[in-house]
């Protein structure tokens, strides 16, 4: 009897030792890519390929996506470098200054462009662009995107920032708390992406200085990028076309259903931030902003030298190599 025990439980382990490995090999037969974003209204394409599952459906069943949002370019990028995730949308400036400094990145796409302002609090009373002169501004990273817009604009009116000698004052923090910061009076202007342009104009009464038109690489420069790391693409190069193929089905999505992106946009920007935005404010954010997944590589190199003009860079970069479009149909 005891001989018949001890062999049903050697034959019932040996069971489920092989169902808990077939359970063990459904649960990690797929292979995890993550994708990284910002909740901007200029990351809608990584909200709406989200949503509608196209990541998925590019990849196949063999593929499970992760979805991770940032606050600013500088996590997003400390995120790719260190592995954590393995592409998404970024703005071209913290992509440029950490390829600058040597760090595997690689642009395979655009997402849009146009969408940054700049706009001061009603509190400050500054309503032209000589009113900057001895102002706090705020931009989301020092060296982000839009920080080389507003300071490569207002170099040619001859205002620069403490940073290099001059008289406006910097500071850097979440776009979604500028409303508050303004109120506050604890930052005079912003340079700062839609939607939250327009959120600091309806809701704050903030005045407009410088429209997404007017401002340095206002409608040439990429405003959001896809990236990842030339490591991907070298192992995972069929992965990384897939990517892309999802990405750019997402942005005829966008120019082809404008109020359905709208609404995801909402959506998925209040998940993230626990703030509503609506649907005035995205419409009137939606006119500043251009879909594309195209990328200029000239305009790329010109915004480099600014940010190199602005002491952002050490060395003057070459961003030849910066650029894959090889993805690209």
């Amino acid at each position: 009897m005891k001989k018949t025990f001890a062999l049903l439980a050697v034959l019932l382990l040996l069971v489920s030792g092989i169902l808990a490995g077939c359970s063990a090999g459904a649960s990690s037969g797929k292979e995890k890519v993550v994708i990284g974003y910002f909740p901007n209204i200029d990351h809608t394409p990584a909200m709406v390929a989200k949503e509608k599952a196209m990541y998925e459906e590019a990849l196949g069943e063999g593929y499970e996506v992760e979805y991770r949002t940032f606050p600013d370019g500088g996590a997003f990028m400390t995120a790719l470098k260190t592995g954590e995730i393995d592409g998404g949308l970024v703005g071209p400036g913290p992509a440029m200054n950490n390829y600058a400094s040597g760090a595997d990145v690689k642009v395979i796409a655009g997402a849009s462009s146009g969408g940054t302002v700049i706009i001061a609090s009603k509190q400050s009373g500054i309503t032209s662009i000589e009113g900057l002169d001895g102002a706090t501004f705020i931009t989301p990273g020092i060296g982000c995107t839009h920080d080389v817009q507003m300071e490569t604009f207002l170099k040619d009116f001859g205002l620069t920032s403490s940073r290099i000698g001059g008289t406006m004052n910097h500071v850097t923090g979440n776009p979604a708390q500028y409303g508050q910061m303004f109120e506050a009076g604890r930052v005079d202007a912003a340079a700062v992406p839609e939607p939250w342009a327009s959120v600091l104009a309806v809701e704050y009464g903030a005045n407009i200085v410088v429209n997404s038109d007017e401002i340095s690489f206002g409608e040439t420069l990429p405003n959001t990028i896809f990236v990842t790391s030339g490591k991907y693409i070298e192992e995972k190069n069929e992965v990384v076309q897939a990517l892309m193929d999802a990405h750019a089905k997402s942005v005829q999505y966008i120019d082809e259903n404008p109020e359905d992106a709208k609404l995801i946009a909402i959506n998925q920007i209040k998940e993230a931030t626990n703030q509503e935005l609506s649907k005035d404010i995205i419409d009137s954010a939606w006119e500043r902003i251009r879909w594309t997944s195209d990328v200029d590589a000239e305009v790329i190199q010109e915004f480099a030298n600014s940010s190199f003009d602005l002491k952002f860079l050490t060395e003057k970069p070459d961003f030849t190599n910066f650029i894959d479009t090889s993805f690209q149909n």
